[in-house]
């Protein structure tokens, strides 16, 4: 049986194309009964309607683009889960773009974007920008972004954050309560903005409660675990901290690996607090105290930012700045030894 288009549908209906074409777009335009003929006719003949030419003719591609640095992240995986479905309910499409904290690649994507391929774009920035006036380079054709979690605080456009400073605070508070006195804080990029915002609640909370400021406790990491791996058990064995801070989830990670090949206990001989969103935190051994960021509602408020200007023409560099709160979430890692009777 020949593949039934448009315009074959339109004759055994004995109707136009175009009234085929406002009745799948379902305008007010087409009565209920000429709709409902359309659609048992086209189900009978088994025809799918081509959205995406239908797009292209409307100048609009139906697609929004989500850049991240990385996907190993949970935090990121669950931020596009709220991102595609606020795209889905708009009747939009995500295309999904993997920086790996290369600011070259992420440069490179945008151009690309500003083909036509995405209407907006919704962004976590790289970690290794220096100039970010590209993006000032579209002028009035920039497409609508928005950025989520990590920002450019010189480029003037909508962006949902976290009370990462607060966060910060609270989490080093919270190991020295549990008596730590050197505190270690781990960090990727110290330069970016999420990760000074962070390093600053460390260091004011150390204030707060007279520990001096030690720079060499600061261990600037990288985005291998293998790099990671190294650098994380020179600092365990030369600065013999009693507690550790980490910034993202992988360093966690690969702390917990560097106590065990060096025999050091977590909690006894070290505490461990981890920016995380990782629903298998409680189970790990033991089980890892975080600092939990509402990653999917970020990603559904960033996406809602971007269609009140796709939707509402809101202006794309109006800077508008949604706040939300993450929570501390205590556990084994953390805990102090237990008291003997």
């Amino acid at each position: 049986m020949d593949s039934i288009n448009i315009k074959k549908l339109a004759e055994a209906l004995n109707l136009s194309t175009s009234t085929i074409s406002r009745a799948f777009r379902d305008n007010s335009d087409i009565s209920g009964a000429t709709k409902e003929r359309i659609l048992a006719k086209a189900k009978e003949l088994n025809y799918q309607p081509n959205h995406y030419a239908s797009n292209l003719r409307e100048q609009k591609s139906k697609t929004i683009a989500v850049i991240v640095p990385e996907l190993a992240n949970n935090y990121f995986s669950q931020a596009i889960h709220g991102i595609e479905r606020v795209a889905r309910e708009n009747g939009y499409h995500i295309l999904i773009y993997v920086t790996d904290d290369d600011y070259h690649k992420e440069v490179n994507f945008i151009g690309h974007l500003h083909n036509g391929r995405a209407e907006g774009i919704v962004m976590s920035v790289s970690g290794e920008a220096n100039d970010h006036n590209y993006l000032n380079n579209f002028g009035a054709k920039r497409l609508p972004l928005v950025f989520f979690d990590r920002i450019y605080e010189d480029i003037e456009t909508p962006r949902v954050i976290t009370n990462d400073y607060n966060s910060s605070f609270l989490a080093t508070e919270h190991l020295i309560e549990q008596g730590c006195k050197r505190i270690a804080y781990m960090v990727v990029n110290k330069s970016l903005s999420i990760g000074k915002t962070r390093m600053q609640g460390y260091i004011d909370a150390l204030a707060k409660h007279q520990i001096l400021f030690d720079e060499n406790l600061i261990v600037d990491s990288s985005n291998s675990y293998e790099e990671n791996s190294v650098i994380i058990k020179e600092a365990l064995n030369q600065l013999k901290p009693d507690g550790v801070f980490t910034s993202v989830e992988r360093l966690a990670f690969a702390t917990y690996y560097a106590c065990y090949d060096l025999g050091i206990s977590i909690p006894d001989d070290l505490k461990v607090i981890s920016f995380s969103s990782l629903e298998i935190a409680p189970l790990l051994n033991p089980s890892l105290t975080t600092i939990t960021q509402p990653a999917t509602e970020i990603g559904e408020q960033a996406a809602k930012l971007l269609f009140k200007i796709l939707d509402d023409h809101q202006d794309k560099n109006r800077l508008t700045e949604v706040v939300l709160q993450s929570k501390i979430i205590k556990r084994n890692s953390t805990a102090k030894p237990a008291k003997n009777d």
